[in-house]
């Protein structure tokens, strides 16, 4: 006897929007997460415009609203120079996000909100359960958990893996894979107190690592530093105090943290850059993080996570209809299609902006030209809140346009401090 038609392993963004989707459906669908909710997560916490969609097709963007999550209107990325690449959400070109604004917010408010949209859609939600394996059979899927301690077992048709980059499902499966490089890791944590926040997001970009600073509402601010593994020694011994010590050694930095309180413990999350080779096996497939993470530093993950339960639920719905494993097989491979189709694009920009912030040079150059060139700037930063086509920032003529030698007198005419300023 089943105990679901599927069961969704992960109550984040990814796990709640496929859970969702597929009860709307009239899916059976059982949602198993090892935390109970509401819980921390390491996370820049940004969400993209485009994000407010598919928030607000589960009812659930009001209450985000409601809960004093902050709106952001743009991003400004310091280089190493000092030169910035200054882009707002709301531009010239033509493109038109589903909301006029990111926002951001704690992820223990996002992903409860969520979570409970999916309850009350029909996904039964079971918290505190830890999935320690999967095995596939022909007549579909047992995973092995455990509850308070107790093991026992949880039968399904299929099992979705949205259970974040360590994803067991994905292990299990033998889908999981991970990238030799980036090899970064993470410090998370809030702060209270920090000067010239505004409703820009901020990246800093320096030689031995980046920090992304944003008012994530209700008083606090965000900060996320991401350095290189070959730190990992160091991190270890007293994380807050690395981090501190960090922020300390950047004078662009170390003024508007003087007077800060942090109000959150530093959680450590990393080794980022995994990448499964297809999302899917029989009877199982991947979303979110489990499927593809490769960088945090452009901020798109939760609308990934959020689209891939959109794009996922319809061809799930398909394969439980199938009479066959083949026909199961070919409804999980249309899926896996259509997430390339979508994320192909995504993928390659973030694997061109990962070379270019691992390399001084190349975004030193990048913000000298885009300085001056608000409307590449513009598109890149639309890019990056998912409503701008990627193919506007891959072609060659954009890429020569960023990373082409200017004269000396237009460079240092581009040159100018990080704005701070709510407008």
């Amino acid at each position: 006897m089943k105990d679901a038609e599927v069961l969704v392993v992960g109550g984040g963004p990814a796990g709640s929007s496929v859970a969702f989707s597929l009860a709307r459906l009239g899916v059976d669908v059982m949602l198993v997460d090892r935390a109970r909710f509401p819980r921390a997560k390491p996370c820049a916490e940004s969400l993209s415009p485009e994000a407010s969609r598919i928030l607000a097709n589960m009812d659930a963007l009001d209450e985000i609203e409601r809960s004093g999550a902050a709106k952001l209107t743009g991003i400004r990325v310091r280089a190493p120079s000092g030169g910035v690449i200054a882009g707002d959400f709301v531009a010239e070109h033509g493109h038109r996000g589903h909301a006029p604004h990111g926002l951001s917010v704690r992820r223990e408010v996002l992903d409860a909100i969520v979570l409970e949209r999916a309850r009350r859609s029909g996904v039964r939600v079971v918290e505190g359960v830890r999935v320690t394996d999967v095995a596939v059979a022909n007549d579909g899927v047992t995973a092995q958990v455990l509850v308070d301690g107790a093991a026992r077992e949880l039968r399904a048709r299929f099992v979705v893996g949205a259970d974040g980059l360590r994803s067991v499902v994905a292990r299990r499966a033998g889908l999981a894979r991970s990238l030799r490089w980036p090899r970064r890791l993470a410090l998370v944590t809030h702060y209270r107190g920090v000067a010239g926040v505004s409703d820009l997001g901020e990246m800093h970009v320096e030689r031995d690592g980046f920090v992304g600073i944003a008012d994530v509402g209700n008083g606090l601010t965000t900060v996320a530093l991401v350095v290189p593994m070959s730190r990992a020694a160091e991190i270890s011994g007293d994380r807050a105090a690395f981090l501190e010590r960090w922020i300390g050694r950047r004078p662009q930095l170390a003024p508007r943290f003087a007077r800060a309180e942090r109000a959150t413990p530093v959680v450590a999350t990393g080794p980022f850059a995994s990448h499964a080779r297809r999302a899917w096996t029989r009877g199982v497939a991947l979303v979110g993080d489990a499927a593809d993470f490769f960088d945090p530093f452009t901020g798109q993950g939760i609308y990934s996570a959020l689209r891939g339960g959109e794009l996922l639920a319809p061809a799930l719905a398909e394969a439980l209809r199938g009479r066959t494993a083949r026909d199961a097989g070919a409804a999980l491979a249309s899926y896996d299609r259509a997430r390339k189709r979508e994320m192909r694009g995504k993928w390659i920009v973030e694997r061109v902006i990962g070379r270019v912030v691992a390399t001084p040079w190349l975004i030193d150059r990048a913000a000298r030209n885009l300085s001056a060139r608000k409307d590449l700037a513009d598109l890149l930063i639309g890019v990056t809140g998912d409503f701008v086509p990627a193919r506007e920032i891959i072609r060659l003529s954009y890429l020569a346009n960023v990373f082409g030698r200017r004269s000396s007198a237009a460079r240092t005419a581009s040159m100018r401090p990080i704005a701070h300023t709510t407008r």
